[in-house]
């Protein structure tokens, strides 16, 4: 088995604060001044912005996300899973996603998020 990298350790960290809705455990990994991409939704600048999306007010409860694969390439590393969450609106919610997390200084400064709806 494969040791992770520093920047894996801080990813799995990331994933475990969304699982539990933990916004100073999520916060704690990134840049003061991190960047959110969420593509075809919306942009978010800084961490008070981020906090503002860890719970979305759209959705309840903490969502279920699986970590399929993690790839690594200098600053950068790449996640590809499934989640599954509770939209007020319009109830179960399945999507696969894509995540891209830019590291600066040994923390998280960009995250660019691709999320596809699963049936």
């Amino acid at each position: 088995m494969t040791q992770s990298s520093p920047q894996q350790r801080l990813v799995d960290e990331y994933f475990h604060g969304f699982r539990e809705s933990d916004h100073a455990r999520v916060l704690a990994t990134l840049t003061d001044d991190v960047e959110w991409v969420i593509h075809g939704h919306r942009t978010t600048v800084g961490k008070a912005e981020f906090d503002g999306e860890i719970e979305n007010p759209a959705f309840s409860g903490s969502p279920d996300l699986r970590v399929d694969r993690v790839i690594e390439a200098g600053a950068v590393v790449v996640t590809t899973g499934e989640g599954r969450g509770v939209h007020r609106e319009h109830g179960p919610f399945h999507f696969a996603f894509n995540d891209l997390f830019t590291f600066r200084d040994g923390l998280i400064s960009r995250v660019d998020s691709y999320v596809v709806p699963l049936g």
